[in-house]
This record gives C-alpha cells, structure tokens and sequence, in this order.
C-alpha cells in the first residue's frame, strides 16, 4: 500500500470497524469515515460511532491529525425494501436458505458502491471494510470473492483503480481483539494496546439488538444475539492469552 495515501473506512462504530479504523491510521496518511444510516434496529450505533471517533482523537494523539472528515449517508431506502430481523422489530432465527435473518440482501454491495463514489469526489484511493469470511453468519456479501468481484466492478465503473481493503477477511474475533490490542501498542508503546482494547469494550456497539443497558467483561449488549455471542467467544479467548 506504499502507493496509497489516502483511505475511507466504512465505520459502524462496532468493534470490527474500529479495529479496521486504527489499522487505517497506522498506515495511510489521511482517513476519512463513512456511517449510514439505514432505519437497523440497533440505530444507537449511530451515536456509538461518534463517541469513539472523539475517543481515538483523545486517546491516540498521533492519530488525530491523520482523521479527517466523517460521512454519514442516509439509506432508507434498504430499510424499506428489507424484511429482516436488523431492519424489523422480529426475533433472530436462521431461515430456510441457511442464512440468519440478520442478513439485509445488498447491504455491503451498496455500502460499497456508494462509499467507492464519495471516495472518488474526495480523491481517495482505498476502501477499508470489515468483512470476514473467518468467524461470520455466513453472508454471502461478506466473502473474499465477493469483495474482489466489487473491487474490480468499481474500479472499471468509475475509470478509477479503487483498493477494497479487508483487514479482518482471514482472522477470528479473538485475532480481531489481539489486531486492536497491537496497532494500539504500536500507536503508544505506552498502554496503548490495552487502552485501545478498552476503548473498544467501553464505547463501541456491536449488539443487533441494540441493548446498552447490559455491560460484560468484553462491551455493552444483549449477550444473545449473533453478534454478541461471537465478539463475547472472542474476547473469551483473547482475554485468556494477553495479561
């Protein structure tokens, strides 16, 4: 990536996006964020998301100058078309295709495409996402062909050589933990490591539920849902290994 100068990472404020924030700033020079807002159940990650972005300023000073400007696009539209346990107030199952029914059909397709046309406004060469094909619910948007499929469809759309960055594609969540806890450490030998892993348990939101009412030794959520129960196995894991 010594070619790259600039990144726009897709930023949820989860754990996941964080993760893939910070490895943006360690490397690239400027790095903007996109959120969007698309009616998800867990809406509170929309304010999640701006905490923790005041929060990496705060805490890792020699990042602050590197983040920029932070987009929020709003996506009613996917809401609307979407009948899923995200987008609609229904209980988590897996249905008849193999798929839970967190899956929202186009959600990362359209992300993308959108995110790739600001980053074409804002001369921005890469796209940071973090998708994972390791330790996931098994969505088809979220696999390694897929993402170079959308790479190439963008880059040849926009007459623009776009990067799709996946710096999770390949590890668990308990190596998502340990990635935070290293660029963290890199960033400030002093601390830095665990206070990133806190910050990430502290402020950021992953739960599909939405819950902020229930605090766990690895963050806020309801402990339920898919996604609380694969960042609680991970952290489990993590936890175990790293004093």
């Amino acid at each position: 990536m010594a070619m790259h100068t600039a990144a726009l990472v897709l930023f949820s404020g989860g754990q996941d996006s964080t993760t893939c924030l910070a490895h943006a700033l360690s490397r690239f020079e400027r790095v903007e964020t996109i959120g969007f807002d698309y009616g998800q159940r867990h809406h509170v990650e929309m304010q999640a998301r701006l905490t923790v972005l005041q929060q990496l300023r705060d805490q890792f000073p020699a990042w602050s100058p590197r983040l920029g400007l932070d987009h929020v696009l709003d996506l009613a539209v996917l809401g609307q078309v979407s009948e899923t346990s995200l987008t609609r107030d229904m209980a988590f199952r897996m249905e008849a295709t193999g798929l839970p029914n967190t899956f929202v059909p186009g959600r990362n397709l359209l992300f993308l495409t959108l995110a790739a046309a600001l980053a074409y406004r804002r001369d921005v060469q890469v796209i940071v996402t973090g998708v994972c094909e390791t330790d996931f619910s098994g969505y088809p948007d979220c696999r390694d062909d897929t993402m170079k499929a959308m790479q190439l469809a963008l880059s040849l759309g926009m007459d623009k050589r776009f990067l799709v960055d996946t710096p999770l594609m390949w590890i668990d969540k308990a190596d998502t933990w340990r990635m935070a806890h290293d660029l963290g450490q890199r960033a400030d030998p002093a601390g830095g490591g665990r206070r990133l892993v806190d910050l990430i348990i502290e402020h950021t939101h992953t739960c599909y539920a939405g819950d902020r009412s229930h605090r766990h030794a690895w963050g806020y959520g309801c402990g339920a849902c898919p996604a609380c129960e694969l960042r609680q196995r991970g952290y489990g894991v993590f936890a175990g290994q790293v004093t």
